[in-house]
């Protein structure tokens, strides 16, 4: 039994990097460490926990994680400092040597932070806690909405695939997740808190239901019944797991979006074949027209890495003359990094750093001419949008159903409110069209 009281009245900060499946994860953690009598540190306010949730799927996202610790550390002093997430998963020693880290929690732990605590005293060096591989086996529930207008709900957690350039699976262990059951039940609670759209996140959510004998289809349909949430948006699905039955249902759905998110990494199937990807180009096109058939509106972001090893520049030009043809809206797209123990490190062809900067400037400008492209072609409509609490002063901004960024003047009581507007030309910094609220 934990002993709460010596919790009552401290305060915490976290800090998160990486994915949104760690977002919804930190609030998580922010919710058990309220309910023990800890609350969230008021901006300026020295905390007495800092908390936080690391990511490690580049190099540069380790740096990220090392920096931030370090200011933590030096913005909170005497703060009892605890580091969880892929990186101190990954990394727990290199962690735990960081000056001011007393607790170095890995994935298997961090679901139960709050035992680790202890007395809250600092240790002369940062306490490991972490599981091999084999023993990471656990699903920790997650529904959560921190500071944003949308909840994050988990469905599923770690990754079976191995693609050559990956940690993920060393980092989160084997696929696995909750019952469809007990995700329905996430979703009513959400609702009950005024939600009204929720992401799915997960690292491989279309292989939901390895460990309960389900399907993500099911998951989808069982979803789509939950009264109270208007919205919900399929977040990174694997092109091989996004199947025709589920384009076809969301098509016909009014809760889930036309809005996809599909991670394709390379378009020459070569450089799939080095990364140990479970499809060819012929597939992912294959999608993407499916999508498009059914859903000619709907947005679709894609993922692409540049730069990886043995990625020629003939590669590399067969890869963006195929994304260049696809009927896409945005892409993500990422440096490829080096990472210790991946079977990628045996391929010999390396790209130099300056080439892959190259490389991904190409593409960054490819995705905004798709991304300005889709949003012209809407201007004049009249789309229900989902507003979001913005700063104080500064303009609301909210979504279409098709993940249009919509900018209308600052209203408080317009927070998490549906409202229809009509789409009027670029904001200044065209990064969203201009609203004009045409209902409340």
């Amino acid at each position: 039994m934990i002993d709460t009281h010596i919790f009552q009245n401290k305060t915490a900060v976290y800090y998160t990097l990486g994915c949104k499946l760690n977002f919804s994860e930190t609030s998580t953690i922010g919710k058990i460490l309220l309910e023990a009598g800890v609350r969230t540190a008021r901006r300026g306010e020295k905390a007495d926990i800092c908390v936080v949730n690391t990511c490690s799927v580049t190099e540069v996202a380790d740096k990220k994680c090392r920096q931030a610790i370090h200011r933590l550390v030096k913005q909170h002093p005497g703060a009892f400092v605890v580091v969880t997430g892929c990186y101190a998963q990954l990394k727990p020693e290199t962690v735990a040597k960081i000056e001011g880290v007393d607790l170095v929690l890995g994935a298997e732990q961090k679901k139960d932070l709050l035992g680790y605590l202890g007395d809250l005293q600092k240790h002369d060096a940062g306490e490991v806690h972490t599981s091999a591989l084999k023993d990471i086996r656990s699903f920790a529930p997650s529904c959560s909405r921190g500071d944003r207008t949308r909840f994050f709900l988990k469905v599923q957690d770690g990754c079976d695939y191995y693609c050559s350039y990956c940690t993920i699976p060393f980092a989160r262990g084997r696929s696995r997740n909750g019952s469809i059951a007990s995700m329905v039940e996430q979703a009513r609670q959400a609702a009950a808190e005024g939600g009204k759209e929720i992401v799915l996140t997960g690292v491989n959510i279309g292989d939901f239901g390895k460990t309960t004998g389900e399907t993500f289809f099911d998951l989808v349909k069982a979803l789509d019944e939950v009264e109270g949430i208007e919205r919900y948006r399929i977040s990174s699905i694997e092109p091989n797991l996004l199947t025709d039955e589920v384009i076809g249902y969301v098509a016909r759905s009014r809760r889930f979006m036309p809005h996809f998110h599909i991670p394709l990494q390379s378009g020459c199937d070569e450089v799939l074949k080095l990364m140990r990807r479970r499809y060819d180009t012929a597939l992912f096109a294959a999608k993407i027209k499916k999508i498009k058939e059914v859903m000619p509106d709907a947005f679709i972001g894609v993922d692409v890495i540049v730069g990886t090893r043995g990625e020629t520049e003939e590669y590399f030009e067969q890869a963006y003359e195929f994304i260049r043809s696809l009927d896409v809206t945005q892409l993500h797209v990422f440096s490829y990094s080096e990472r210790p123990g991946t079977q990628a490190l045996k391929i010999e062809h390396v790209v130099p750093p300056e080439e892959k900067h190259r490389r991904s400037q190409r593409l960054l400008e490819l995705s905004d001419e798709k991304t300005r492209a889709f949003y012209a072609r809407h201007i004049g409509q009249v789309m229900p949008v989902l507003l979001e609490r913005p700063k104080p002063g500064m303009p609301m901004h909210g979504f279409t159903p098709n993940y249009i960024r919509v900018e209308v003047p600052y209203n408080d009581a317009l927070d998490n409110q549906m409202v229809t507007a009509r789409l009027g030309d670029f904001n200044e910094e065209g990064t969203a069209l201009l609203g004009e609220i045409t209902v409340l």
